[in-house]
């Protein structure tokens, strides 16, 4: 779906495959599942953001709990609740990346 709408997607097996990405593009977005092994996708971006790579990231998740939208909103980090239907995804792609580049100028 996003390599239609002419995004490039990369997939990870697990935080650690892309904590040893040598380079992530400064265009990028990352979009991590909370459920994760060995690390969940708030504690993956806030490794990230540790190692000063602050490209935008949404949250996907099929019951967040009141400690992890706390924690999200914390961190800047949206919420896009499973199932994902519709455009809900692509349009808060979209609005990161349109939030990111407004940041970085």
């Amino acid at each position: 779906m996003m390599e239609v709408e002419g995004f490039e997607v990369r997939a990870y097996a697990n935080a650690n495959e892309l904590l040893n990405e040598d380079c992530l593009p400064d265009s990028s977005c990352l979009v991590v599942d909370y459920h994760m092994p060995a690390m969940n996708g708030l504690g993956l971006v806030a490794v990230l953001r540790d190692r000063l790579i602050s490209i935008p990231a949404i949250l996907i998740t099929a019951h967040p709990e009141e400690n992890v939208c706390k924690h999200a909103a914390t961190a800047g980090i949206p919420i896009v609740e499973k199932p994902l239907l519709g455009p809900c995804l692509l349009d808060s792609i979209r609005k990161a990346f349109d939030g990111h580049t407004k940041s970085s100028s």
